[in-house]
Formats: structure tokens, sequence, C-alpha cells
């Protein structure tokens, strides 16, 4: 965990040596700075060290927009953004021609003039596991995780054949932000249940 932290410090220190240099450049007046991570990181909770899983230690990332003259300078957000809207967001930012083809993410450019504005109801991930050498007769599974502002569901099913459902997960957020109680099989959820794995698989 010292190592963990000592390195984040380091790459602040980093980042603020870029910017340093951008303003004696006379470019910072011009320049859209991007910071970001593609996931998060496990240190020691559920007994997990590292990254790769579909909670929510590991899905939530930073992401910080730096835009010249952006009204929201130094504030939060609390919309739902993916790593997959960075791409849009510099496209829209940067005047640059959008491409002819369907992107998966959305510029969130009006965030960074607004950043209440009402924005997407959910943010999706996915991560494959193997069989389990413990059980030679498993098999390979992909998750599917889908986070609205309350709660996260995952939804595991059979990489070969995705009718198979192996499992489900279902934590609530304002209650349990550590995902510790799965409330996928509680009877009182079903209904939810049964909603947010149709909204999942739609999106797939």
């Amino acid at each position: 965990m010292h190592g963990y932290y000592a390195c984040i410090s380091y790459i602040d220190a980093q980042v603020g040596r870029v910017i340093d240099e951008l303003e004696r450049l006379g470019l910072r007046e011009n320049t859209v700075i991007v910071l970001w991570s593609d996931h998060g990181f496990h240190l020691g909770e559920r007994n997990w060290w590292g990254k790769v899983t579909n909670y929510e230690i590991d899905t939530r990332a930073p992401l910080i927009f730096s835009v010249p003259g952006m009204k929201t300078g130094g504030q939060t957000t609390h919309a739902l953004t993916e790593s997959v809207d960075i791409y849009p967001t510099l496209v829209e930012l940067c005047g640059l021609p959008q491409p002819k083809h369907q992107l998966a993410g959305r510029s969130f450019a009006p965030l960074l003039e607004d950043a209440d504005l009402p924005w997407k109801n959910a943010a999706f991930s996915q991560f494959s596991r193997g069989a389990a050498e413990t059980h030679p007769v498993s098999r390979p599974m992909i998750g599917y995780a889908l986070r609205n502002d309350r709660y996260r569901f995952v939804l595991w099913l059979d990489q070969e054949d995705t009718t198979q459902v192996h499992g489900r997960e279902l934590y609530d957020h304002t209650v349990d932000s550590r995902e510790t109680t799965n409330l996928a099989n509680q009877p009182a959820h079903q209904e939810l249940v049964a909603q947010l794995e149709k909204q999942l698989r739609d999106s797939l």
C-alpha cells in the first residue's frame, strides 16, 4: 500500500511538471488536458490485490478534464461517464470532424459547462473469468456490470453460450458502498433484478 500511494504521489508531481512546462511554452490557454485511468486497484478489499474485477473499486477510475475557459474548473460532477466517452468529448472540444461511424461513447462536453446536467442513466463494464482449476467441469464466464446512480448489477454468463446464466449480483450503494451484501437472490429485489438485467442485455 505504501508503494501504491507513493506511485500516485509521484505521478501527481509529474502532472504538475507537465502543466508548468505548458505554461512556460505559452500553450496552456489552447491545450486540453485529460487525466484518466483504465481501472481502479484493490488494496486488500475482499482479500484481493490488484485490478480487473467488475466491482466499484476496479471500475471507478479517475477522470479529470481541464479545458481553457471551462466554467466548471475545480468542480466535480456526479454524472456517470465512461472511458469510451473520452474520444467523442475530445473531438467536440477540439473542433475535429465527427467520425462517420457510430461511436460507443457520448461526448460529455456539456458537463464541463454545467456539472449538474442530467446525464447517462448507467455505465457498463465487463470482465472475463477462465474456468477454475479446482473445478475442471466449470466453463469460462464473462461478467457484465451495470452501474446506475444507486445500484451495481453484475450478470455472469457462459462465454460460449450467453443464454446460460452462471450468477447474478446486486449491490445497493445507499447502504452498502463496499458491495459486501449480494441482494440478487432476495425475493424483494426480483423485479429490480429483472429490470436491470433487461437494461444490461439491451446494451450488449
